[in-house]
């Protein structure tokens, strides 16, 4: 039974994790990838909630392709499959939604993706932003993620806005941490989700134990340094 404190102020629910994959050209080439970071989190009993695919190809329908044989493998997973961008393409690619940057590319696209499909939003610089992108019906916010020159705000910053967002807003958000040692920070501060990206498939260990690690920092925030 719920505490007394509880039914006042209801608890989110435990964090999960939101694993953005670096840019994607070969599907094949991705695939065992992939699929390693996956597993690794589950034995942690963790499991990763969305997989957000960063595709790269010259056309349309090289896009689709690669989408299309990577969509089964986070499905399996029992992730939800995102797409980066191309919210055109997420229908016919088997694909669980989009992810837009910024209020106007989200905007575009809001209508031909929901309710069936998920349309989550980053790119949001100011707090009015992310209030205008959950008033438009954003699924998730996302802060902190790197900028097109790889800029993004300190480790304290998306924390502060992090725990902004929890304390007054209903809509999920997703902090993004740019390291491992920044996924307990985020989970304390109140993200439902923690994205986790470059950290994790260029961390020298190998995807699966990076994403373990950065399940057990999820799990126990607090004693996980």
């Amino acid at each position: 039974m719920a505490s007394r404190d509880d039914r006042i102020n209801p608890r989110r629910p435990d964090p999960r994790l939101y694993l953005v994959s670096p840019k994607v050209a070969d599907a094949t080439a991705f695939a065992d990838t992939l699929t390693a970071a996956l597993a690794g989190a589950a034995l942690e009993g963790a499991g990763v909630a969305a997989v957000l695919l960063r595709l790269e190809a010259p056309d349309e329908r090289s896009l689709i392709n690669i989408a299309k044989a990577l969509a089964p493998l986070i499905q399996s997973a029992g992730a939800a499959c995102l797409i980066a961008g191309h919210p055109d393409i997420v229908a016919r690619a088997g694909a669980d939604g989009a992810h837009l940057t910024g209020i106007d590319a989200f905007s575009a696209a809001r209508a031909a993706l929901q309710p069936e499909r998920i349309a989550g939003c980053g790119g949001l610089t100011t707090r009015h932003d992310a209030m205008l992108a959950a008033e438009a019906g954003a699924d998730y916010v996302l802060f902190g993620e790197p900028d097109q020159a790889g800029h993004r705000p300190s480790p304290e910053a998306v924390a502060e806005r992090v725990a902004w967002w929890a304390e007054i807003f209903e809509p999920p958000c997703v902090g993004y941490a740019g390291t491992l040692a920044e996924v307990a920070a985020l989970a304390a501060a109140g993200a439902d989700f923690v994205a986790v990206g470059d950290c994790i498939f260029e961390d020298g260990r190998g995807p699966a134990a990076a994403l373990a690690d950065a399940a057990q920092r999820l799990a126990l925030p607090e004693a996980v340094e």
